[in-house]
């Protein structure tokens, strides 16, 4: 498969702090790319460098082969851990919203054809993540997992070439997150995305990735740990018989590395 998103030689600090340090990596098309990290580890930086809400200080971002802008694009898509769809919205609304800016973005709203086929393609997505009898129904009456649910469609709908998920399960019951387990994999492998998906779990990231990066500082001076940056400690490519090593469970602090959940 070929490289979609390359990061090349990333350094990104803030004044005298240096966040991200020689950080060089390339992810093929279509991968399941699971970021795993202490906290502080840059693992959010990293986000926001794919999102393009951030710019490094140094190196450059590739997109397609191409250097990419500091900006939010509708090539990317992002769902956060706390739901990020709009209250005064039906789900049918929120998904549509997105649709309507693109086609209208100076006022905001389709007419006619365009927004009767706006509306068939919101439906459809809204289908294909299991919301299709909820058409109408506000978040503040939906449990968390269906607002999830909704923020992943609202983040599919214009097809983003990369669907970054930025804790997305944390903080679901276990029983809906194996539930919302099967729903990424089915959309990941249906739509032919490449995900990029940040966890503290490493079970997680061992369960839904083709890849597991593990954030962390390869230097560290006790008399000014702001001097050096993290960067990946471990690129692990991924089959579903591969279990984490020793020494990354004992790093990061899995409570329950689980081998029965990663098979």
């Amino acid at each position: 498969m070929s490289a979609l998103l390359e990061l090349q030689d990333i350094w990104v600090e803030y004044g005298d702090k240096i966040v991200l340090e020689r950080l060089s990596i390339a992810i093929a098309e279509r991968s399941f790319v699971a970021v795993v990290g202490a906290s502080g580890s840059g693992k959010s930086t990293f986000l926001r460098l794919i999102l393009g809400q951030e710019a490094p200080t140094r190196g450059q971002v590739l997109l397609g082969g191409q250097p990419m802008r500091a900006e939010c694009g509708a090539d990317r898509g992002v769902v956060f851990q706390r739901y990020s769809v709009f209250p005064h919205l039906t789900a049918l609304g929120n998904v549509m919203f997105g649709l309507e800016c693109a086609g209208a973005p100076f006022t905001g709203r389709l007419f006619g054809a365009s927004r009767r086929a706006a509306k068939e393609t919101a439906m459809a997505m809204l289908a294909a993540v299991g919301l299709e009898h909820s058409l109408h129904v506000y978040p503040a009456q939906m449990s968390g997992g269906m607002q999830q649910r909704l923020a992943i469609a609202q983040a599919l709908v214009k097809h983003p070439r990369i669907l970054l998920l930025d804790e997305p399960f944390g903080a679901l019951d276990p029983g809906i997150r194996l539930d919302m387990h099967e729903l990424i994999t089915r959309l990941w492998q249906e739509h032919g995305l490449t995900i990029v998906m940040v966890t503290h779990d490493i079970s997680e990231a061992f369960k839904l990735g083709t890849r597991v990066l593990a954030f962390d500082k390869r230097r560290h001076d006790p008399q000014a740990p702001h001097r050096f940056g993290a960067t990946v400690t471990y690129d692990l490519p991924l089959d579903r018989k591969t279990f984490p090593p020793a020494a990354l469970v004992e790093a990061l602090g899995d409570p329950d590395p689980q081998p029965s959940l990663l098979q």
